[in-house]
């Protein structure tokens, strides 16, 4: 297995979340899966899939003035306007593609967890569910299932849920991520709150994210190495269009 490290690139928040998804879907062949980080030319908030439009415009930041854009992910909210933002296309075949949902997106934190520890940020991964909701007419007869149900994608930063990757010592949420599987791999799109980050610490930006890589490659029993981006700018251009447009963004 290649790992393929593309060049970061910045660009828009429809440019971006178009590029991610044609990713998905070009591949040069079954033994290469590609990362990217990436970077945003204007302020910009992107939302999971499933989402209420409704529900979104009524939870972003106050201050917030800038692109909103959805994924094509699930997920909650996530103000890139302080984020470390990444990528990861795993191909058809790769032992993580077989996973399930759960152990994937688990095991992807774990690397990123590994390299905020090796940057000197106390960081680990949330093994525990919430307790559940206050139930004073003990009509819950299974508090320790409904506890671990998930709650449904809200404002990524505001609650880590089971696998997020938190603060040591606080539990404040560091990174989160959302994942979106076809038939020819599985798309992992992944935050980290900087400011969170650099509360807790000093940080090189550049050391993690060689480290991330490091431990990605391994979890992927891969050889990383730079590598050119694919010919896939014409239809990116194409499908940005088509993610800035009203019918997209407020398709729920």
């Amino acid at each position: 297995m290649q790992l393929d490290l593309l060049s970061e690139r910045a660009s828009s928040a429809a440019t971006n979340m178009a590029t991610d998804f044609l990713l998905l879907q070009h591949y040069p062949d079954a033994d290469h899966a590609r990362f990217r980080s990436y970077g945003w030319q204007r302020p910009a908030c992107t939302f999971g899939f499933s989402q209420k439009i409704a529900f979104v415009r009524e939870h972003l930041p106050a201050d917030f003035e800038g692109e909103l854009c959805r994924r094509p992910t699930g997920g909650g909210i996530v103000d890139h306007r302080y984020d470390w933002t990444y990528a990861l296309v795993i191909p058809r075949g790769a032992a993580l593609y077989d996973e399930r949902a759960v152990e994937s997106y688990r095991l992807i934190h774990v690397a990123l967890t590994h390299a905020l520890v090796a940057c000197g940020i106390p960081a680990e991964i949330k093994t525990d569910c919430d307790p559940p909701a206050a139930d004073p007419d003990g009509l819950n007869d299974n508090a320790a299932a409904v506890a671990c149900r998930p709650v449904g994608p809200g404002v990524c930063f505001q609650r880590a849920e089971r696998h997020d990757v938190i603060h040591a010592g606080t539990g404040a949420k560091l990174a989160g991520a959302a994942q979106k599987r076809a038939k020819r791999g599985l798309l992992f799109q992944g935050s980290v709150d900087r400011a969170a980050v650099e509360h807790a610490g000093a940080i090189d930006w550049t050391q993690f994210s060689d480290t991330f890589i490091a431990h990605l490659a391994d979890a992927l029993a891969a050889d990383a190495a730079p590598a050119a981006w694919p010919d896939i700018d014409e239809a990116v251009d194409q499908l940005a269009e088509q993610y800035a447009m009203p019918e997209w963004v407020e398709y729920r």
